[in-house]
């Protein structure tokens, strides 16, 4: 009994395929736990469609993947002096976002990072200048740039990434290959037009593996089902029933990343206004569970367990079975599965 990932594998592939075939030299990005699906999962996807670079996280994750995938590996977190040492081979490409960092890496093959209006690092305008004599010593492998998500300002990615081309152009820095993040298909070859004599290559992870929701699902299966009457006390901290039922033990919890969740951003009045109605709730011990039984999301009875869930079946939904499986609505990128099964 286990929280299961189930993948239809033909399906996601076609995705896969239709986001390699609209973004020419895409490098994925495999990070954190795998979007869902692990490191090693994905670097086999990367060897099957023929990619020659796989972006990591960082320097730990490199050297955990470099033992699956037999390409570059591309490290995003930016070299910093004084880092742990870690063995890595040759094929292993350091981001850099700084002329210092160019300066620690002699030999090395660096790609360094331009500040964006992200402002999360980067070299600055003021800066380019200096890398003449820092690039010297490594092997440039190209320059990038990580644009945000939203631009809510109403500014234009493509004109952002041409500024970029024209101060390093300006500032007679190589333009070979340029290393881009959060740019459409249609901005992509619009960039390509404009500046032939540059490779244009995007770092996509979410898109790629996560693209089409309904290839994954993932799924817990009953455990255990006890009915209860209101007013029976229960769980660790033998709280009361509210109502006739059904507590149903449920695999998932903690370890799985059952109950956590990162925080969102709220644009909308809406998802403001659920948001506060979910705090509200939380303050009396109801908190929505991310699974589904009877075509609706069930509440926790109490806060997850490490490894298994108590859900409250009201009498009037039809009573689960052990050896169900129940839906489970979760974040692939904080979500640890038991087992992945291929259909």
């Amino acid at each position: 009994m286990a929280l299961s990932l189930y993948v239809d594998t033909a399906r996601w592939r076609a995705h896969q395929k239709s986001v390699i075939d609209q973004f020419p030299g895409i490098v994925p990005v495999c990070k954190g736990n795998g979007y869902g699906f692990g490191h090693e999962r994905l670097a086999e996807e990367t060897t099957r469609f023929g990619s020659d670079m796989l972006a990591v996280g960082t320097i730990y994750e490199a050297a955990n993947i470099k033992d699956w995938f037999g390409g570059d590996l591309l490290v995003l977190t930016p070299f910093r002096r004084g880092e742990e040492p870690v063995p890595l081979p040759d094929r292993v490409i350091r981001s850099v976002s700084s002329v210092d960092g160019v300066y620690a890496l002699v030999g090395a093959r660096v790609v360094i990072e331009c500040m964006s209006s992200m402002k999360r690092h980067g070299v600055k305008e003021e800066e380019l200048g200096q890398l003449h004599a820092a690039i010297e010593d490594v092997r440039l492998e190209g320059f990038a740039l990580h644009l945000p998500l939203d631009r809510t300002d109403g500014s234009d990615a493509v004109e952002e990434v041409i500024s970029w081309m024209d101060r390093l152009r300006a500032a007679r820095l190589p333009l070979h290959t340029m290393f881009v993040s959060h740019l459409k298909a249609d901005e992509l070859a619009r960039l390509q037009q404009q500046f032939p004599q540059t490779r244009f290559r995007a770092r996509i992870g979410t898109k790629l593996w996560l693209g089409d929701h309904d290839a994954t699902e993932y799924r817990g299966a009953v455990l255990d089902v006890t009915p209860v009457v209101k007013g029976d006390r229960f769980g660790y901290r033998q709280q009361r029933a509210a109502s006739d039922g059904w507590l149903v033990v449920v695999a998932g919890g903690t370890s799985h990343g059952v109950g956590l969740e990162a925080p969102k951003a709220l644009h909308s009045m809406t998802s403001r206004a659920k948001g506060v109605a979910r705090a509200g709730l939380a303050t009396v011990n109801r908190n929505l569970s991310p699974f589904v039984w009877a075509g609706k999301q069930r509440w926790f009875a109490e806060p997850p367990h490490m490894q298994v869930s108590i859900l409250f079946v009201p009498s009037e939904a039809e009573e689960p079975k052990v050896g169900d499986e129940l839906v489970a609505i979760l974040r692939h990128t904080t979500t640890q599965y038991d087992r992945i099964v291929d259909r």
